[in-house]
């Protein structure tokens, strides 16, 4: 396979997943940068139309499972503040009261304390997911650099 693609394309692979890094510099960069290099070369070139659609798919699953990972640790939060639905704002005494909505989680069991279980669990998830979105992408970038196909693990196809 490497010897029918032009060094080019390979440079051209690399830096479309190398640009997924731009996300640090510049807001959305990791969807923008590849988007551009993506969408004004896959035409000219397969490997460079494989490559580019590979590093969109990974990054809008990351960013997907970043949300997911987000959304579950809410009831999380919410348990952790027994007090949150009992206060007198806005005329609304006690609005737990208003819908027979009792939440309370006991958190004298927990060692560390109320906030250990939201932030463990949400800060666990996400820095995983920054450590694979890094590991990957660095490794898609020097495979496809070789002339290799490289396909991400855990990507949801998006784009086909």
């Amino acid at each position: 396979m490497a010897a029918t693609l032009t060094k080019h394309e390979r440079n051209l692979s690399a830096i479309i997943h190398a640009s997924t890094f731009s996300k640090y510099f510049i807001p959305f960069g990791n969807f923008i940068v590849p988007l551009i290099l993506w969408m004004s070369n896959k035409k000219q070139y397969d490997f460079v139309d494989y490559n580019g659609k590979q590093a969109l798919n990974f990054q809008i699953s990351m960013l997907l499972y970043s949300i997911v990972a987000g959304l579950i640790t809410i009831p999380f939060f919410i348990g952790s503040m027994p007090g949150l639905f009992d206060w007198n704002v806005f005329g609304f005494h006690r609005l737990s009261d208003l819908n027979n909505l009792n939440i309370h989680i006991d958190s004298d069991d927990f060692r560390f304390g109320r906030l250990f279980w939201p932030v463990g669990i949400a800060g666990a998830i996400q820095v995983g997911l920054a450590i694979a979105n890094i590991v990957y992408s660095i490794l898609a970038t020097i495979r496809t650099n070789e002339g290799q196909y490289f396909k991400y693990p855990f990507t949801i196809k998006f784009i086909k």
